[in-house]
């Protein structure tokens, strides 16, 4: 019921300001389980592609977003709920990994659609990034759900990171056919299968979303970019110290 009115409200006014444009809808069954895998481009991704869809779609999000304490943490937790969001427990050995493919795989036995970044985290550039072959793979092998690409169009344009108010424009989703791996029924435990069908699937994003693609984990990818920020900001404050160093000397001189 929640879900219902939160597509109705939060779905109508997303696709009413931000005409969504759509492309292969009929790629997603009427009916029983299957995996929406898709690029991940904005904190939004998860909102408009439910907003097209006439199922719900269930995604994972970090368990915090449940258990912030006081009004606030409240009503963002019965946001989340309302827009399909599950939440998933970091703690413990194994930690996200683990528990997202249970997750997962119980959504799919309810015969729901379960919607998955296999990125693993928002590209830090508009690029697309290698995918992780844990969660998506093992969760298809586990289940035998087919698996669609979809591509997110622009969604990182509309709120970039730092922007307050978003940029009313047309965000695209291109759906793609099913993918079926039941050739490797059974194989959910072999590295070079999980990785063989997470590229596959990449790749097939790749094809939808026009992305140059990344052969790096976008958690590296970010990373890298945090460290070469702090070392810029590093050099420039040696050198604006090295400068007024150099003026109190010529000052004192």
């Amino acid at each position: 019921m929640l879900y219902g009115a939160m597509k109705v409200t939060v779905g109508g006014s997303l696709k009413l300001v931000f005409r969504p444009w759509v492309e292969g809808l009929e790629n997603v069954p009427a009916e029983g389980p299957a995996i929406l895998a898709s690029n991940h481009l904005s904190f939004s991704d998860s909102f408009f592609l439910p907003a097209v869809l006439d199922r719900k779609v269930t995604f994972i999000a970090k368990a915090e977003y449940f258990t912030t304490p006081g009004v606030k943490g409240r009503l963002t937790a019965a946001f989340f709920k309302g827009v399909g969001q599950l939440p998933v427990d970091r703690s413990g050995a194994r930690g996200a990994g683990e528990a997202a493919i249970k997750s997962g795989i119980d959504v799919l036995e309810r015969g729901e659609l379960f919607g998955i970044y296999p990125e693993g985290t928002r590209s830090p550039d508009g690029r697309l990034y290698r995918g992780k072959p844990g969660g998506l793979a093992r969760v298809a092998l586990a289940t035998g759900a087919p698996v669609i690409p979809v591509a997110m169009i622009d969604t990182e344009k509309i709120q970039p990171p730092g922007k307050v108010v978003p940029k009313v424009m047309r965000p695209g989703i291109r759906i793609g056919r099913p993918l079926d791996f039941s050739r490797y029924q059974g194989m959910e435990h072999d590295r070079f299968v999980l990785r063989a069908v997470t590229d596959e699937v990449m790749y097939e994003i790749m094809k939808l979303s026009g992305q140059e693609y990344v052969d790096m984990y976008a958690t590296a990818a970010k990373r890298q970019i945090a460290e070469a920020a702090k070392a810029e900001k590093e050099a420039k404050a040696a050198l604006a110290k090295a400068e007024k160093e150099q003026a109190k000397k010529e000052k004192d001189a």
